[in-house]
Order: C-alpha cells, then sequence, then structure tokens
C-alpha cells in the first residue's frame, strides 16, 4: 500500500500554532487540548518527517530553518482550508445562484445591470461563470448567450435583437474622415475572426451594405470583441459594435458612429433560464430581462 505523503491535518495543526505562538502551552490553549498533546503531535510530526522541525530551550522553542520552510506552506495550505470552508458556510446560509456570460456581454453589460440585484435584499448571492465556450455558459442555472433563441433544456427571452455598425474614435475619425459608405473601403478595418456561426465580421457586413469585402483594408483581426472594442477606443480604426452593448462608449463620446448605417441580422442577446429552476434563478432571470430597459 502506497503511504501518504502528507502529513495528516491533526499534526500539522499543532505544529503550525506552536510555531506562530512560540509556546506549546499557549498552541495547547488556543487547540483546547493540553501542552502534552501538542507536544506529541508535534514529535510525531518531526518523526514522520525525520526532521528536526524546533530547538527547544528549558522554556522556549525556536523553529528550525526546516521547521521555517514547512510553517510557510502549511500557513498558506490552513488558510486555504479556512477560506474554502468559509465559503461553503455561507453557502448553507444563502443560497446561490448560477450565472453565466460569455465575455464580451459580462464586461460590456452586465455588471452594471447586476448591481442592483447583488445590493438587493432578496438573500441570494451570485455565482458567476464568465465564458466564450458555450457548454460551459449553459451549465448554469441562468445565462445568457448570443444566437436564435434556441437551446434545449432553457426558456429563452430576447434580450435585445442584434444592431451592428461601424464605430471608430473621435481621434480616429479626425484622421479619416468617414462621410459615407464607400470612405470604409478606405478606413484601417478592426476585424473580427470568424468563430461562431452567429457573430458578424466585416466581410458579411460590407456584403450587406452592397460593398465588395476584396477591396478592405483590414488592420487588425482579433477573435477577442473586447481586445476589438480597445483598439477602437485607441483609435487604431473602424469596428463593429452591437447595439446595446456599446451603449455607455457612445454615450460619453469615447466610440462614434460615423455613419448610420446598420445591419440587423436575426439573432440577439438572450436570458435562458434552466428548466425546472429554483426560486432564486427565476427572480435573476426577470431581474435582466428588466435591467435591459434601465441600464
Amino acid at each position: 500500500m502506497r503511504k501518504p505523503t502528507t502529513p495528516p491535518l491533526d499534526l500539522l495543526e499543532p505544529f503550525e500554532a506552536s510555531a506562530r505562538l512560540g509556546s506549546f502551552t499557549r498552541a495547547a490553549e488556543e487547540l483546547s487540548v493540553t501542552q502534552s498533546a501538542i507536544s506529541q503531535r508535534v514529535r510525531k510530526l518531526e518523526t514522520l518527517l525525520d526532521t528536526k522541525l524546533f530547538d527547544r530551550g528549558h522554556r522556549t522553542i525556536t523553529l528550525t530553518p526546516e521547521g521555517r520552510e514547512l510553517l510557510n506552506g502549511v500557513s498558506v495550505a490552513l488558510q486555504h482550508l479556512t477560506s474554502a470552508t468559509h465559503s461553503l458556510r455561507q453557502r448553507e446560509s444563502r443560497p446561490v445562484v448560477r450565472l453565466s456570460a460569455d465575455t464580451s456581454i459580462a464586461q460590456l453589460w452586465l455588471m452594471p445591470s447586476l448591481e442592483s440585484f447583488l445590493l438587493g435584499s432578496h438573500g441570494f448571492a451570485v455565482d458567476l461563470t464568465v465564458s466564450d465556450q458555450e457548454a460551459e455558459v449553459l451549465a448554469a442555472d441562468v445565462a445568457i448567450l448570443h444566437g436564435n433563441g434556441h437551446w434545449p433544456g432553457f426558456s429563452a427571452e430576447l434580450l435585445f435583437p442584434d444592431e451592428i455598425f461601424p464605430v471608430c474614435s473621435p481621434t480616429y475619425l479626425g484622421r479619416h474622415p468617414i462621410r459615407d459608405l464607400s470612405d470604409l473601403v478606405e478606413a484601417e478595418l478592426i476585424d473580427l475572426d470568424y468563430v461562431h456561426w452567429n457573430w458578424m465580421n466585416w466581410g458579411i457586413w460590407l456584403t450587406e451594405m452592397g460593398l465588395d469585402p476584396a477591396r478592405a483594408r483590414t488592420l487588425m483581426r482579433t477573435n477577442s470583441y473586447m481586445a476589438l472594442v480597445d483598439a477602437a477606443r485607441m483609435g487604431l480604426g473602424v469596428a463593429l459594435g452591437w447595439g446595446q452593448m456599446l451603449e455607455e462608449d457612445l454615450k460619453n463620446g469615447t466610440l462614434l458612429r460615423p455613419i448610420p448605417h446598420s445591419v440587423t441580422p436575426p439573432y440577439g442577446y438572450y436570458v435562458l433560464l434552466r428548466e425546472g429552476a429554483e426560486d432564486g434563478a427565476q427572480m435573476l432571470a426577470r431581474h435582466l430581462k428588466t435591467a435591459t430597459f434601465t441600464a
């Protein structure tokens, strides 16, 4: 049988308390055992590790170099255990609703919309997962996803439909005036990799507008919508913006719509509620739907 490589907790706790307090007696008082029990467990740990952990004086104990090294690791491990058990106890006293969303909607829209729910007096905590992997998002009770509204095992309600239009910074527009559609062909475009079937890139958008995408000048391409938005904010070029998600940028002038043209495909962002979900998940789903009108 393979011997355990990690000493048992009932030996590590007395060691940590003794080292931290500098006394077997004080460690015994903290752990509510006798001083001899503490001393015996520390000696058992030293025997198990075949290492001297304390130099023992008449009424004092001092960590050896090996003891200090062990203390560093044990202290961190015990802190993690304390944190984990505290988290579990909180979950027992406060029900948790599992929420998930893709990266773009989480960073650009979800957090402000979630604020009033988190500060509410309903008694529910939220466990948020942010991922661009649909399978991970669908593991939650409540999810926010982009698509056509059909996900087996969930009821889906439209948060907002797609409206997709060019955006750029005031700085870029000052350097490269864009007065009509034809000017986009001469602009530096920041494009989105066509990874998800329901997302739109410049090739599709320009085609919808009757322009030849082969004539376009792509400065940068990325699979991250957040990187795309940041590049547009920096004034590197023109990106495609999704309505609602860039509302704050358009409101404060960080980004502008140089021309009014837009494309409205048959997709959008939906709030998904798992079938049979408990009350907390139903409350959160209703809140998120309402937040689209107040965010």
